[in-house]
């Protein structure tokens, strides 16, 4: 997703309110989708003779698919299909989408990268692509926020309702999200209307990008790329994240963080620098400073 446009998208615009902050901006692509399908590809011929139970599944999901695109499609309809959309429409909306929108699959690639290298669990591509929360929330919200900008409307807040039931995870369709983004276990995060999430950002359970109940319009958080947020962070308003910045767990943040700096507390404060060669997103770093 660009998030460099010098104009302010359309998603962030309410009542002809504009953004009190530049944009952010984005960050390089990642190895090639048919990279990453071959992958995929292998690991799954590998799992057949690892768990034969489990062999139907992992053929028709990827080994009976043609592309990572249908395959993804194929995987959120099966998770998410069935309630109001039968998964035939669900696979059918998300297809759609990927084949209309040229930054959704890229994105997504990418978004599988980042937890493969950032979670210490992973062992493989094919264990989020399968079964992670985080994985199948924010691909399924990529298709909601397509969506949404088509002015379809209803079936996107159909999209988010689900994604709430299954995933645990409450993503408005308007928000802006870029590509590289972790969403580790998925359960309680909340990201509100108007936030942005630049990419390579990494984010934990329960973590809170919200308004403060007190504005409208544009009201919502803006992470910068890189930032790690920690399990339980709670940022509130209209308020910026600066780049390589660190949130603690359970962290209350109501004002802008600098750049490269680390805050905890409620409500939360700076505490320490982030170190110049320190990624804490991709590094996952929870050492927040001195005892913290």
């Amino acid at each position: 997703m660009d998030l460099a446009s010098p104009a302010a998208p359309a998603a962030l615009r309410v009542d002809g309110a504009v953004p009190r902050h530049p944009p952010l901006r984005a960050t390089g692509n990642g190895p090639a989708e048919a990279d990453i399908w071959a992958a995929l590809r292998a690991e799954a011929e590998a799992a057949l003779i690892e768990e034969p139970l489990y062999a139907g599944i992992i053929q028709a999901t990827i080994l009976d698919q043609r592309n990572f695109a249908q395959a993804l499609a194929y995987r959120l309809a099966h998770r998410l299909g069935d309630g109001d959309l039968t998964r035939l429409a669900m696979r059918d909306l998300c297809l759609g989408t990927f084949e209309a929108d040229p930054k959704a699959v890229p994105s997504a690639v990418r978004d599988l990268i980042a937890i493969r290298e950032r979670d210490a669990t992973c062992r493989r591509y094919l264990d989020p692509f399968l079964f992670y929360k985080g994985f199948a929330a924010l691909e399924a919200y990529r298709v909601a926020h397509w969506l949404w900008h088509q002015d379809r409307m209803t079936l996107a807040l159909h999209v988010q309702s689900r994604i709430s039931e299954v995933c645990g995870c409450d993503i408005h369709p308007a928000a802006r999200l870029g590509s590289g983004v972790f969403i580790d276990h998925a359960t309680a995060v909340v990201i509100g209307e108007t936030t942005v999430v630049a990419d390579d950002v990494s984010i934990l359970q329960s973590v809170t990008l919200g308004g403060t109940g007190k504005e409208s319009g544009d009201r919502h958080p803006k992470i910068e790329r890189g930032v790690l947020l920690s399990v339980g962070a709670k940022v509130l308003g209209n308020i910026r994240v600066g780049e390589g910045a660190k949130v603690a767990a359970a962290a209350v943040v109501l004002h802008d963080v600098p750049p490269r700096t680390t805050v905890a507390g409620v409500p939360a404060r700076v505490v320490s620098r982030v170190p110049p060669r320190e990624e804490p997103a991709l590094t996952m770093d929870h050492i927040f400073g001195d005892g913290i």
